[in-house]
């Protein structure tokens, strides 16, 4: 499996063992500063309603999952959970791909409910907000972490030169957290490479 970061909440997840099927999660319009994803995929997770996400450069045409429910598609099972964010639209994606578990916080801003956590055990990555401005900040992010005690980190919505929204730097997360990160272009990662013990950071270039 190969984990691309584009920026934002933004990632594409490549199988490789479902003949090379991929998945794009919040695709954004460059409007923000940043060059959005422009790709194919066989899966299309939404889980905001945010203005600046955008489905118009994913080619072809992909199958759709935006709300919560259980989905299974091209060999990849989805499983959606709604939270509430204010007046905006927030779900967070538990993906099953490759054997391994992923869970894509979105935009989450609070602690999550022990009905929430039940949807999320056995968490191999989790992909977490961290720069504050209307999602979980560096210390929330620390306190959902231990909640969920995932395998392997990968933050998002952070500060990343040419955005235009205003998140904190991701040095405030790096501290907050304690753990010396693993910087890399994308992780290219299967089952039997997860640690068994202590977890670890990763922070992924924007592509």
């Amino acid at each position: 499996m190969i984990i691309t970061y584009y920026g934002l909440s933004s990632f594409k997840i490549q199988s490789k063992q479902n003949g090379s099927s991929q998945v794009i999660i919040n695709p954004f319009s460059d409007k923000t500063g940043l060059k959005g994803p422009k790709t194919d995929a066989e899966v299309l997770i939404i889980g905001t309603n945010e203005k600046y996400i955008t489905k118009k450069n994913i080619i072809e045409k992909p199958f759709i999952i935006d709300c919560a429910g259980e989905y299974d598609v091209e060999g990849i099972g989805v499983k959606g959970v709604e939270t509430k964010k204010d007046e905006k639209q927030n779900i967070i994606y538990r993906i099953a791909i490759d054997g391994i578990t992923i869970i894509h916080l979105g935009h989450l801003n609070k602690i999550l409910s022990s009905e929430e956590l039940e949807e999320l055990s056995g968490t191999d990555i989790l992909l977490v907000p961290v720069g504050g401005n209307g999602v979980l900040n560096a210390s929330k992010a620390k306190e959902v972490i231990n909640q969920i005690e995932p395998r392997i980190i990968i933050p998002m919505l952070y500060k990343i030169p040419g955005l235009i929204f205003d998140f904190d730097e991701i040095s405030n997360f790096i501290k907050e957290i304690g753990l010396d990160p693993t910087n890399e272009e994308k992780l290219k990662i299967t089952k039997k490479d997860l640690p068994q013990e202590d977890m670890e950071l990763v922070i992924l270039n924007v592509k």
